[in-house]
């Protein structure tokens, strides 16, 4: 019997090599190359019919029919709600409550739907729904992971909505390697998704992740899918965050908040209020920022702690914000607003857990250090958004009028902005400060 022929996949990029190499000569990602048999597809298994060229203007696009899933916040981080074949790939820590959302999901939507429990024994599942008062009456269980058993479960039970947990414990009789390779993973999730789209049945499956946060498994994977969510948060935290960040169906960086309880996951109607301390009375180094996560303005306290140092190399920390930014913004204010941090420590951590990307949180920041440097709070109700330039210039956010509403609706007196997100109109109960550079904004600070 002929030895079946192997190759080396790396689980960060999918290239294959011949041999075994301590970086992957593609992506140059260290210690991703994982051996792999190597399978003959039959030439037929992804043979169709083949299409026509047609004219674009010809196709008549129609409106997507979009199904509510009941938990209203995953439908927003989802666009809208769920589309017929869509396939939706769910990643995150373990324990961080990927099984308990979708089963609720399932038990929410009620009748045709289907969970494959990869993981999990059925009794298992049972005793989870069973603690979280789940109506699951119209949920279907197969506790199965051979991937052809669980396509056949499809073909004959049809649902509207399936779940997968997990993807990495599904396996082909078609390949020999193991179940989780890299191999055995692109050819479940390549075969499910066919299935899926033929169908119309919207699937969920859930993926491992490694350790730095990203899903386990090739990148091709989430290439394959429509739409990728992330699970964010602290173990610790009873708040968690659900992020778009790929969406064939709707806008990117839709972020849906959850508070865990002990009937599960719930809904946050207003998760500004989570990410804000109510603190007695002013302290330093705290500024309210008025970020923007997808569609979805939110408000968020930015902390910052300014030490003396007591080594020859001051060290420079971000909780929930970009770390070289931080540095970036140091520099800033240094050279156009006379702050000076080099013999300090500097702290800045985002409350809640929740993970700040965009640069118009850079105005906030920059407040919050020069709050707790000086060791005077920001007087009054003030929310500030801006991105600053290396130039010391603060440039405008996008969307700042939906900003400012939120600020205002909140009952934040003032708002500290650039002038060009300054309103034509005035915002009743807001008064609206424009600047124009950081050293406005820090004097202006100072006179509050």
């Amino acid at each position: 019997m002929a030895k079946p022929k192997s190759a080396y996949i790396c689980s960060d990029c999918g290239t294959s090599a011949l041999q075994w190499f301590g970086s992957c000569p593609s992506c140059g990602a260290a210690g991703t190359l994982s051996e792999t048999v190597v399978e003959k597809a039959a030439s037929h298994r992804y043979a169709g019919a083949a299409a026509a060229p047609v004219a674009l203007h010809e196709i008549q696009a129609r409106e997507l029919e979009r199904v509510a899933t009941g938990v209203s916040e995953l439908d927003r981080a989802l666009g809208g709600g769920l589309v017929a074949g869509q396939v939706v790939l769910l990643g995150g820590d373990p324990g961080i409550g990927k099984s308990t959302l979708l089963l609720q999901t399932l038990a929410a939507l009620g009748q045709a739907v289907l969970y494959v429990s990869g993981e999990e024994s059925a009794e298992q599942v049972a005793l989870r729904a069973r603690r979280l008062a789940l109506e699951v009456e119209g949920v279907r269980l197969i506790a199965e992971t051979q991937l052809e058993r669980v396509l056949a479960a499809l073909e004959a039970s049809r649902p509207r909505v399936a779940v997968v947990d997990s993807i990495q414990t599904l396996w082909s009789d078609t390949l020999q390697s193991a179940p989780g390779s890299v191999a055995q993973v692109r050819e479940c999730a390549a075969q499910l998704t066919r299935h899926a789209k033929r169908a119309g049945i919207a699937l969920f499956m859930i993926g491992h992740v490694t350790k730095e946060g990203a899903i386990a498994g090739p990148r091709v994977l989430e290439h394959i899918v429509d739409t990728v969510l992330y699970f964010e948060g602290e173990l610790h935290s009873a708040f968690r965050l659900v992020r778009a960040v790929k969406n064939r169906f709707g806008a990117v960086n839709e972020l849906g908040v959850f508070a865990m309880t002990d009937k599960g996951l719930k809904g946050v109607t207003n998760p500004s209020r989570l990410f804000l301390c109510n603190h007695e009375k002013p302290v330093a180094g705290s500024c309210v920022l008025a970020t923007l996560e997808g569609t979805r303005p939110l408000l968020v306290e930015i902390q910052a702690l300014v030490d003396a140092a007591h080594s020859p190399n001051p060290r420079r920390l971000s909780v929930g914000l970009e770390q070289n930014r931080l540095a970036m913004l140091l520099a800033v204010l240094h050279r156009h607003g006379g702050i000076a941090t080099w013999e300090q420590d500097v702290f800045v951590n985002a409350v809640g857990g929740v993970r700040i990307a965009e640069p118009a949180a850079d105005l906030a920041v920059s407040l919050a250090i020069v709050s707790s440097l000086t060791d005077k709070p920001i007087q009054g109700s003030v929310a500030v958004f801006g991105e600053i330039g290396l130039a010391g210039e603060v440039r405008p956010a996008p969307r700042g009028q939906e900003r400012l509403k939120e600020i205002a609706k909140l009952g934040f007196a003032r708002a500290l902005v650039p002038k060009s997100n300054a309103p034509k109109a005035k915002i009743p109960g807001l008064e609206v400060l424009a600047v124009e550079r950081v050293d406005q904004a820090v004097q202006l600070l100072r006179n509050l």
